[in-house]
């Protein structure tokens, strides 16, 4: 986790406020897309709006990921596509996240996200192009617009988050219900017509839309190999059925006739040397249940046998039985007050109702630990457990929980206690997973082939998921594939 100091994401409401003077008049816009006349109660202009109101929401919640020449050239073909699809003249902002899911998504107004782990498991620059032409699809066809006004837009949690309270969301900022709109599911009939678009703008900006399908047999096969965990951008873009098949069709009367169309296989592989694979261990990271966090400089444990999850924003830890929850960010708006003044400013801006506890030093910060009451959005309060530690001049340590149990309570205080200063130099200094890229030195089964390689930190089962070949299926000699150098964390 690179902690990012939260905000207090106002874009759900934003969104609720924006449809409600356009709500009391009916209403229609033109789909670009179709060119007909739709009832709505989002107008474009508050697309826009909303996109850019999201965009540091988003941030804040993957982070940017820091390679320039690999943004230049995803947004190269992003602009690229967009000057062939029905909106050319809209800003279009494409943002390469620094997150390791397989997702991409869109947000109104032409923001588009890729994550740098759906990249890493893409074989061409025309894949990507058909990735990014889908999510332009959901822009130029307004489907954002479309749900907003068929149903209420409801903050939705990420992760454990959705096990906390309203009132521990609304105090905390960092469950992100301003994402709610990301994690909207489009329907049916939207994804089927983002899958032709997609296809459309990727064919008419040159690329080989024939390239499209094998990105689909990728992502089912990172699903199947994980269990029921579908990859993120299945669990948002839901497949409308067997999407594969369905885009072969497409691409193929696409392509039909076309010549010179690009696949750009290795320019793109290009692109990808160095770039960081699966979690970034620099930005925090678990062993069993203990959290080291090097660029911070501390490590701490979390209640023994608790589920945990290292988000971006924030750590969060939830008992088995679901019975207590925690969350550890970064308190906003602390400046250089201590702990107990931090409290007290509290109470005086009204953010909380009281507060009772003690202050105390914790690894040698100064700390306070005990109990507020906040409201709860429903003209009640609602009890947290707390902990704020001064862990750096310039950085305030905030815990949050709810418990069910005194004892529940306990843990989760005893958990704070733990916190210590980062003294192991070498935990200090770790070094992420990266993706390389080479060209095979024989042929052979891609099981025999991949160790040859010489950079194996991932198995060669997951391995030839990245590569789009099965274990078994022949390479040639030279032929380029991706490999992992294994990350050290110690």
């Amino acid at each position: 986790m690179r902690f990012i100091r939260p905000v207090h994401l106002r874009y759900a409401l934003f969104v609720l406020l924006l449809a409600l003077p356009t709500a009391l008049v009916v209403s229609c816009a033109t789909n670009p897309v179709t060119g007909k006349q739709e009832f709505s109660l989002v107008s474009a202009g508050q697309e826009i709006a909303m996109g850019k109101e999201g965009y540091p929401a988003v941030l804040a919640e993957y982070g940017l990921y820091d390679d320039p020449a690999l943004a230049a050239y995803v947004d190269g073909i992003g602009q690229k596509l967009a000057r062939v699809s029905e909106m050319p003249t809209l800003q279009w902002h494409f943002t390469v996240l620094d997150d390791p899911t397989v997702n991409a998504f869109a947000m109104p107004g032409g923001y588009i996200y890729i994550t740098r782990g759906i990249l890493a498991h893409l074989e061409s620059e025309a894949q990507l192009a058909g990735v990014v032409g889908h999510e332009i699809g959901h822009v130029t066809a307004r489907h954002s617009a479309k749900q907003i006004t068929q149903q209420q837009l409801a903050g939705l949690g990420l992760g454990l988050a959705g096990a906390f309270s309203e009132s521990f969301r609304q105090y905390s900022g960092a469950a992100s219900q301003a994402l709610g709109l990301l994690m909207l599911k489009y329907g049916r009939d939207d994804e089927n017509q983002s899958d032709e678009l997609g296809v459309r703008y990727t064919t008419a900006a040159g690329w080989d839309p024939r390239e499209i399908p094998g990105t689909y047999l990728t992502l089912q096969r990172i699903s199947a190999s994980s269990g029921s965990r579908l990859p993120s951008f299945l669990s948002t873009h839901p497949d409308p059925g067997d999407r594969q098949q369905r885009t072969t069709t497409l691409s193929n009367a696409a392509a039909a006739g076309k010549t010179g169309l690009v696949v750009g296989q290795r320019v793109f592989l290009e692109h990808l040397r160095g770039v960081v694979f699966g979690d970034d261990s620099r930005q925090g990271y678990f062993e069993s249940d203990r959290y080291y966090h090097p660029g911070m400089a501390f490590e701490m444990s979390f209640p023994a046998g608790w589920a945990t999850q290292n988000g971006r924003s924030a750590v969060l830890a939830q008992e088995s039985g679901k019975q207590a929850a925690m969350q550890m960010t970064l308190a906003s708006n602390a400046k250089t007050l201590s702990p107990g003044e931090y409290v007290a400013a509290l109470q005086r801006d009204g953010r909380i109702t009281s507060a009772e506890g003690r202050t105390e030093t914790i690894g040698g910060y100064p700390a306070w630990v005990g109990r507020m009451s906040v409201p709860n959005g429903q003209g009640g309060t609602q009890v947290l457990v707390t902990s704020f530690v001064r862990q750096a001049p310039d950085r305030m340590l905030q815990f949050l929980a709810q418990a069910a149990t005194a004892e529940l309570e306990s843990r989760v205080v005893a958990s704070v206690r733990t916190l210590r200063p980062l003294q192991d130099a070498a935990r200090r200094s770790p070094t992420p997973a990266r993706l390389r890229v080479g060209q095979a030195p024989s042929g052979g089964a891609f099981s025999v082939v991949y160790p040859r390689l010489g950079t194996v930190g991932l198995d060669v089962s997951q391995a030839a998921i990245m590569n789009g070949v099965e274990p078994e299926e022949g390479i040639a000699t030279g032929q380029w594939l991706k490999s992992v150098e294994a990350g050290r964390r110690r």
